[in-house]
């Protein structure tokens, strides 16, 4: 016997899964957010608004939640932060270009942020279109631009750990939205 309950055990493990739960939830409302204050709160004409709430309803985000984020998004919400899409760009383990695109009520926390983990993982953050040029804005759907490679790149095995890794904390920080890069799949 391993000398806890059952209930610890369950408890434990529902602490962990409402943890990520809320983590993707946080994320989402921010991408409803920032789309609403682009292009207003009418999914029907705004389609970014419109793929963020398909999004956020395929991973069960609650209506309310969704309506709260939008509410955010038109300045309904006056104790609402005020949010701001920002990109960092950076050369990953082997040489990898990353593009990274997030949601942020404070820049320069983000950048702290950002670059600390890049630099635990053998990244190096680089100037705006220091990486940018190696990519070319797509539309994979009406209202979603992507950064596509221009041309994919190999990495040995022990880099492509690394970069495993690296994208892995990178997606845990709650201000990252994207992680584009040029890694051959």
């Amino acid at each position: 016997m391993s000398g806890h309950s059952h209930a610890k055990t369950i408890k434990r493990g529902k602490e962990a899964s409402d943890k990520k739960r809320g983590h993707t939830f946080s994320k989402m409302a921010r991408l409803i957010s920032v789309a609403v204050k682009e292009s207003g709160p009418n999914p029907d004409i705004n389609p970014k608004l419109r793929i963020a709430i398909e999004t956020a309803r395929s991973v069960n985000m609650p209506k309310d939640n969704i309506d709260r984020a939008i509410k955010r998004g038109t300045g309904e919400d006056l104790s609402a932060e005020k949010l701001e899409e920002v990109t960092f760009e950076a050369f990953g383990p082997g040489g990898v270009a990353i593009v990274i695109e997030g949601i942020t009520d404070n820049k320069n926390r983000a950048l702290g942020e950002i670059k600390q983990i890049l630099v635990q993982h053998g990244a190096k953050m680089v100037g705006e279109g220091g990486v940018r040029w190696m990519f070319e804005r797509k539309s994979r759907e009406p209202g979603s631009l992507e950064w596509e490679p221009r041309q994919k790149v190999e990495v040995s095995v022990k880099d492509r750990e690394a970069w495993e890794k690296l994208f892995e904390a990178l997606d845990e920080n709650e201000a990252v939205q994207e992680i584009y890069s040029n890694l051959r799949e």
